[in-house]
């Protein structure tokens, strides 16, 4: 009886840390949008760098949705490359 009441401490901790991991969901990725001339880019699923470009400059990139008044969630000028 008196192992098992010095074991409570250590068995709580591995129960919340099952709990923890249980209950917790990943984040989806949020979408993302860039404008190419006057097409609307869902590059949620590319890579930049290979399929399109942020050039530096001080405009909007990509935005959460496909709208000029989407927030904003990179800096730069889009330039699709292609699929």
């Amino acid at each position: 009886m008196n192992k098992l009441i010095k074991s409570l401490p250590a068995l709580a901790l591995v129960l919340a840390a099952t709990f923890a991991f249980a209950f917790s969901s990943p984040k989806a990725a949020a979408p993302e949008y860039g404008l190419d001339g006057s097409t609307w880019v869902n590059v949620e699923n590319l890579q930049i760098g290979e399929n399109y470009l942020c050039n530096e400059s001080e405009q909007v990139c990509t935005r959460t949705a496909p709208s000029s008044s989407a927030p904003m969630v990179k800096e730069g000028t889009f330039e699709f490359i292609g699929e």
